[in-house]
């Protein structure tokens, strides 16, 4: 159409969802490239959070993995609410997941390397660990030692659920005793951190393995920065709990992207003869 000699081009509606924004940089990422980068920003490297079937699709050679420990749900041992009840953030968290629980275990092939795989999911109930994560996690570590295969888990986790109060602070100690049984039984065991791994879980099992591996910028420690402050007033370096800032302080073995983590994982395996 011409209008007062000018030529107006017919608007073409673009489909909604084709792109996305990364968070760490502020670029437009292209749905799909950011999917076949293994949901890693093109633009500045930013390691996007991924849910648990999405890692394994990732990890695992195709249709390796079996889960176990598939029936397993949590209670509501304090019949505990908040905005809602306990019992309706599970249903929707499940609804909305597509996962019973904050973590998937099962048994897996990694570049053909038989492992025993736990992968922790962000987008559950941000992956906090209460009693059915405790139990999944002790299963798979005592499965792996029964098999004499390494155990593989991916951590991912804001700490301990509060909606289980002492439930859930003793999977600490259940899944940290697990472990010193494997590593008696000369298990090997390798950790990979991924953003963000803290408070309880990275004082526990996350923290045990004899080989830690972490994804680029993922946020590890104990305490937040704001909790830190508000308790003792320290001043906190700059990129305090930063997997990089724990690389340079010995509490992580390695950081490696994610693309490489399974070509990583094998190579782990086969130097140690597992």
């Amino acid at each position: 159409m011409v209008l007062d000699g000018r030529l107006l081009r017919k608007k073409t509606d673009v489909p909604e969802g084709l792109w996305t924004r990364c968070p760490h940089c502020g670029a437009t990422v292209y749905k799909k490239a950011l999917e076949e980068s293994l949901y890693v920003c093109p633009e500045c490297n930013f390691h996007h959070r991924i849910g648990a079937r999405q890692r394994i699709a990732q990890l695992a050679d195709e249709n390796s993995f079996e889960e176990f420990c598939t029936d397993l749900v949590s209670t509501d041992p304090l019949r505990f609410k908040d905005r809602i009840t306990y019992k309706q953030r599970l249903k929707t968290m499940q609804e909305k997941t597509g996962v019973h629980e904050a973590i998937l275990v099962g048994d897996a092939f990694i570049r053909g390397r038989a492992v025993v795989l736990g992968v922790m999911d962000p987008f559950f109930i941000m992956a906090s660990m209460g009693a059915v994560v405790g139990e999944k996690v002790t299963v798979a570590i005592e499965r792996a030692a029964e098999q004499n295969r390494p155990l593989v888990v991916v951590t991912a986790s804001g700490g301990a659920r509060m909606q289980e109060g002492m439930v859930s602070l003793v999977q600490m100690a259940k899944t940290s005793a697990a472990l010193g049984r494997f590593d008696q039984a000369g298990g090997l065991y390798i950790t990979v951190l991924t953003d963000p791994t803290t408070a309880g879980v990275a004082a526990s099992f996350a923290s045990l393995g004899d080989v830690i591996l972490a994804e680029p910028g993922s946020l590890v420690g104990f305490a937040g920065q704001r909790v830190i402050w508000n308790t003792i007033k320290a001043e906190l370096p700059e990129g305090f709990q930063r997997a990089e800032f724990m690389l340079e302080h010995g509490f992580v073995d390695r950081i490696v992207e994610r693309k490489d983590l399974r070509t990583e994982i094998a190579r782990i395996i086969d130097y140690c003869g597992k």
